[in-house]
C-alpha cells in the first residue's frame, strides 16, 4: 500500500483539501492512473476540484520525488506513487494498464562490464510486457 499520504504530511506539505484529495486518489500499490483518471475519481469525492488542480497537484508531487511520472509507448503520461519502494513495471501491451513487480535478482548485475563502456551505473529501470489476463 502506498504511503503517500504519510510522506507528504512528514515532509509538512501543505494538505489542502485539493492535494488531499489528489494523494488519497493516488493511495494504493498498484496505482497507475492518467490524470484525467485522477480528476476523475477526485471529482467524485470533492466535486468542485478543478482539472487545473489536479494538473498542478500532480506536477508538484512529481517534483517533490513523491509520485513518478511514467510515459509508456506514447499513451498518456502515468502517476506511480510508489516512489519509495524499488520496483519494475508489468505492462499489458495491449490495454496499458500497469502492476508494479518485484523480481529477484539484480538487474544491475546482468549488465557485463564490456557493455557498460566506461558508466558507473547507478540504477536500471526494467519494463516487462505482455498481455494481461483481461487482453490475452
Amino acid at each position: 500500500m502506498s504511503d503517500l499520504l504519510e510522506r507528504l504530511r512528514a515532509r509538512g506539505w501543505r494538505l489542502t483539501s485539493q492535494r488531499r484529495v489528489v494523494a488519497e486518489v493516488l493511495a494504493g500499490e498498484h496505482v497507475h492512473l492518467t490524470a484525467d483518471e485522477v480528476h476523475a475519481r477526485a471529482v467524485a469525492r470533492l466535486p468542485e476540484i478543478a482539472r487545473a488542480t489536479v494538473y498542478n497537484t500532480l506536477g508538484e508531487l512529481v517534483a517533490l520525488g513523491e509520485v513518478v511520472e511514467l510515459s509508456m509507448d506514447g499513451r498518456a503520461k502515468r502517476y506511480d506513487p510508489n516512489a519509495r519502494h524499488p520496483h519494475q513495471h508489468l505492462v499489458c501491451s495491449n490495454c496499458g494498464i500497469i502492476r508494479d513487480v518485484r523480481p529477484s535478482g539484480d538487474p544491475l548485475a546482468v549488465l557485463p562490464p564490456e557493455e557498460r563502456f566506461g558508466f558507473t551505473v547507478s540504477k536500471a529501470d526494467v519494463t516487462y510486457r505482455g498481455l494481461c489476463p483481461g487482453c490475452a
